[in-house]
């Protein structure tokens, strides 16, 4: 990776910051809901991000990218979670982009990290079933027949689903001893038997279900492995939940931000409200938990960066205390307001979605609180 300095990043932070402003503002989740809400985002809108190479950030440059690593891409993400900009950038340019750089050959890093760098294709990670989140089974099942991987099963909800055109699928299958284990497939959302349908949601992300019916894949498009999977999905995890814990940073800032100014402009018993004790206690309180997910979040990414063995427990703690401290401010953003989150026309209520639906992407609190004991040996 090449030498970036703080400075780069606060360049690139600002750059993002203005482009936001301008173009993504509260008004573009709505605009996406109206007009694009089955694809989960606006495609002139993310060919603008391409243009600007945020696609490539943790691709390395010998494949099209920048390789400006993950704690300038986490600075790039918290801008976008500011006003909740809909995009797949985490699931192409991080959970895509990770599987491939690290698991993938040389011959495949060259097929397709270009492509994701490019914005030629869009990559998602299709790791959930519907059910209790564990990445290391899967609910759809490669076996091999004359030579080929046939996949059948289905994957759901799939982040970014409806928009990628290119799917990395966790898979079960069977090692020579007969123990099972989880193998990684690069798949094409044009092959024959892959079928993909919206799911509606309250929180619009292109969230799809996929369902592979005797999908048939040569043997070049396998990541890593047979039944060697697990290691590989527990590094895309950490990365990409450290990257997402950055874009609920973002949205949580956002919130207390506007919640503050409104406690400085609303008049109640003749008073400006952000002069009564108890609603300064409570900021104060949400000002403190902001602080300590912001240090996790950083620390996570920089680990990831240096190589650091306590990366993993660390993206852990970083999702755990960003979507704790998110949920909570956007709880008090509707509280403070009034109760007014329970309409459309104010942005609470969609931070409040958010905070709710960004917790369950790549683990949710529950699930990353049982991952960091465990590594931790507790």
């Amino acid at each position: 990776m090449p030498e970036i300095t703080q400075e780069d990043r606060e360049m690139l932070a600002d750059a993002a910051r203005a482009w936001v402003r301008q173009r993504a503002s509260t008004t573009l989740l709505r605009h996406v809901g109206k007009n694009h809400s089955n694809l989960g985002y606006d495609p002139s809108c993310f060919a603008e991000m391409v243009e600007m190479g945020w696609t490539g950030m943790i691709v390395p440059e010998a494949y099209g990218g920048h390789d400006f690593g993950f704690e300038s891409m986490g600075m790039l993400i918290e801008e976008l979670g500011r006003t909740l900009t809909p995009s797949p950038l985490i699931s192409t340019a991080v959970a895509a982009a990770s599987a491939l750089v690290m698991g993938g050959t040389e011959e495949q890093k060259q097929k397709w990290l270009p492509a994701l760098a490019s914005g030629e294709y869009i990559g998602a990670l299709a790791l959930e079933d519907g059910r209790r989140f564990d990445p290391r089974h899967s609910a759809v099942r490669a076996e091999r027949c004359d030579g080929k991987w046939v996949l059948n099963g289905r994957k759901r909800p799939v982040e970014a689903g409806m928009a990628a055109n290119l799917l990395i699928i966790p898979a079960q299958t069977d090692l020579p001893s007969g123990i099972q284990g989880v193998t990684l497939f690069v798949c094409s959302t044009e092959e024959a038997g892959v079928e993909r349908n919206p799911l509606r949601e309250v929180d619009i992300r292109g969230r799809a279900s996929i369902d592979f019916r005797n999908v048939s894949l040569n043997e070049d498009y396998r990541l890593g492995g047979v039944g060697e999977g697990a290691a590989l999905l527990e590094s895309i995890l950490e990365r990409t939940a450290a990257v997402a814990a950055a874009e609920m940073l973002g949205g949580t800032l956002q919130a207390f931000e506007t919640t503050i100014d409104y406690l400085k402009t609303r008049v109640q018993f003749g008073k400006l409200i952000g002069s009564f004790q108890a609603l300064q206690h409570r900021a104060a309180d949400m000002l403190g938990e902001i602080g300590l997910a912001r240090a996790a979040v950083y620390e996570a990414l920089q680990a990831i960066d240096h190589g650091d063995e306590k990366a993993a427990v660390l993206s852990s703690v970083a999702k755990i205390m960003a979507g704790k401290v998110f949920q909570k401010v956007a709880r008090e953003m509707i509280q403070m307001h009034g109760g007014i989150g329970m309409t459309e026309e104010h942005d609470a209520g969609l931070y409040f979605k958010r905070a709710q639906a960004a917790d369950f992407f790549c683990g949710n609190i529950a699930y990353h609180r049982e991952r960091a004991a465990r590594l931790m040996g507790v």
